[in-house]
């Protein structure tokens, strides 16, 4: 049976790339958008990121008027904000967008609205500022600081990435989703960080840009870049007894063939674990 909106609580996939988008014939099917995801809990619709996934997510909310949305970045490297001078919500008088973030350090005491319109919506972007209509309410987070959108309580963490990023949890209702993209693994121990933030969630959306032969190439090695692998995910879902591991933020060179291959070997080593494809819904209840 549907759930009705009040009481589903789902994580959808609007972008699921890394670094660049990666249009073409290989990334058909899970698809070339960076990173942008949506947690829609206890009726409310939570955006997680503005890479270019994010307007395929407004477009699926062109012409809705009097919206109320909720968006936290985990920081703003270009991939995690580049869909935001194209998400149409923002062109419509009546909406409202609440705005979560952390202000990086080398731009404090800058505040978050200053830092919005002044670096994200950066002077190069292709769409006026000024034609923005809908009402901008903004919330300056410190990492580590837990908040509630409605009845959803949200906790926060640090992630291991150049120029800092922040993780989110999202709990309602005893269930919980975890978003953590763009960190690295450690050599020798499993994050803290996120094990404390994962621990019995339903979902954890994790960033596995790699494969461990990847990122220990001796010829290229990803080593000090910022991003994971997926057997890293795995060792933090076993640890933190997550439900569900979503591998995300897919490395842009790996074609649609390569990610099956890269399912095929995650489906033997941890059950209930998927490949994040665009437009896709997981649920906690499933």
């Amino acid at each position: 049976m549907t759930k009705s909106a009040i009481e589903e609580f789902v994580v959808q996939f609007w972008g699921v790339r890394g670094s660049v988008p990666s249009p073409g014939f290989g990334t058909i099917r899970y698809g070339g958008n960076t990173s942008c995801i949506e947690i829609r809990a206890a009726g409310k619709r939570i955006i997680f990121d503005a890479g270019t996934g994010l307007r395929n997510l407004g477009k699926e909310l062109e012409g809705q008027s009097n919206l109320e949305l909720h968006m936290c970045f985990t920081h703003y490297h270009w991939d995690h904000i580049q869909g935001l001078p194209f998400f149409e919500p923002l062109f419509r008088a009546g909406n409202r967008l609440h705005v979560y973030g952390q202000v990086p350090e080398e731009v404090r005491p800058m505040s978050l609205k200053e830092h919005f319109y002044q670096r994200v919506l950066h002077a190069n972007s292709p769409i006026p500022v000024a034609q923005l209509e809908a009402d901008l309410v903004f919330h300056e987070l410190t990492c580590g600081e837990s908040f509630n959108i409605g009845d959803a309580a949200i906790s926060t963490a640090p992630l291991n990435h150049p120029n800092g990023a922040m993780g989110y949890r999202v709990s309602w209702q005893n269930k919980a989703i975890v978003y953590c993209t763009d960190t690295e693994h450690f050599p020798d121990h499993l994050d803290e960080n996120i094990l404390n933030l994962a621990q019995d969630a339903d979902i954890l959306v994790y960033d596995a840009m790699y494969t461990d032969a990847e990122y220990h190439d001796p010829k290229s090695p990803k080593v000090g870049w910022g991003h994971s692998t997926w057997e890293e995910g795995v060792k933090i879902t076993k640890a933190a007894n997550v439900r569900k591991l979503a591998v995300f933020h897919h490395e842009p060179n790996h074609s649609d063939d390569m990610l099956d291959k890269i399912a095929a070997d995650l489906a033997e080593k941890c059950d209930h674990s998927f490949l994040a494809k665009e437009k896709a819904i997981a649920s906690v209840f499933d």
